[in-house]
């Protein structure tokens, strides 16, 4: 038994650095040069919900300490919010597949979450991040890794300017506001969720979804069947692709393309800034 879940072990990883290279090695590397992500002495921890995106996140921080060109720790930080025991057990089961040794630690997260009847994913989110922030730097830990993909990254921007009224972007890395020397990085930045998915297909692997009591009802969570607004904007954004296959590009490019002289205004550290500011100079 355990000389098979070795060899399926090094089949996952052998197809990050072959058939996947490309698609997941060589842009996960890229997101963190450019981004500069990853630095001299970091302690990171790299954070695991259970999903595909984040244990695919876990696997090429794995390959990348290998090629390393800096000295950085890595802690698989996995919170426990409140699932049942299969989901609890499916976390555990995949993390042995893959050779990812876990770091549990338990939250009320769902339990709060539960009694909120509007916007609970976003609290949900906001909590999250707080107990993860907290936690790792018990741990020693100066950044947070999280599995935000290229997909993630324009649905936001879309969700913010049809849902919102305003023209916000995912950005790759963050200062941490409320916990003093930590940093929150996104090095599957430029990843995108088909070929993560292919990925996850190939290998054979069954992930979780979300888990949560609100969306363990939906049928097809994955592939964008549920009513949600991030999932309108899924199927909007697949059908645009239909008339112009880089339109996914396009809006993530949109957002370092700004030409704030063309702008009626725009905000920056909190402060509103009108065009009639400058107009007649």
């Amino acid at each position: 038994m355990e000389t098979e879940r070795i060899e399926r072990q090094e089949k996952i990883e052998q197809s990050i650095r072959k058939k996947f290279h490309k698609e997941l090695f060589s842009r996960f590397a890229r997101a963190v040069r450019d981004y500069q992500l990853v630095q001299e002495g970091d302690r990171i921890a790299v954070c695991i919900s259970g999903g595909k995106d984040s244990m695919l996140m876990a696997k090429l921080f794995q390959e990348l300490q290998k090629h390393r060109k800096v000295h950085f720790e890595l802690i698989f930080l996995c919170m426990d919010p409140g699932y049942n025991e299969e989901n609890r057990r499916a976390i555990e089961e995949n993390a042995s597949i893959l050779g990812i040794p876990l770091t549990i630690f338990e939250s009320p997260i769902f339990d709060t979450v539960d009694v909120i009847t509007e916007s609970p994913c976003y609290l949900c989110a906001r909590m999250r991040r707080g107990y993860l922030y907290s936690n790792a730097k018990k741990l020693g830990c100066n950044k947070i890794a999280l599995g935000h993909h290229f997909d993630d990254v324009i649905e936001t921007t879309l969700m913010g300017m049809l849902y919102g009224g305003q023209i916000q972007g995912m950005m790759p890395k963050l200062h941490s506001t409320n916990f003093e020397g930590m940093e929150l990085i996104r090095p599957m930045y430029c990843i995108r969720e088909e070929d993560i998915k292919r990925w996850r297909d190939y290998n054979g692997l069954t992930f979780l979804q979300c888990a949560c009591h609100f969306t363990a009802n939906i049928e097809d969570f994955d592939n964008g069947s549920s009513n949600s607004k991030r999932h309108e904007i899924k199927n909007l954004v697949a059908e645009l692709k239909k008339v112009n296959d880089n339109v996914d590009m396009n809006i993530f490019r949109s957002i370092e393309n700004v030409h704030l002289d063309t702008l009626r205004g725009y905000k920056q550290n909190g402060m509103y800034h009108s065009f009639l500011d400058t107009y007649d100079s």
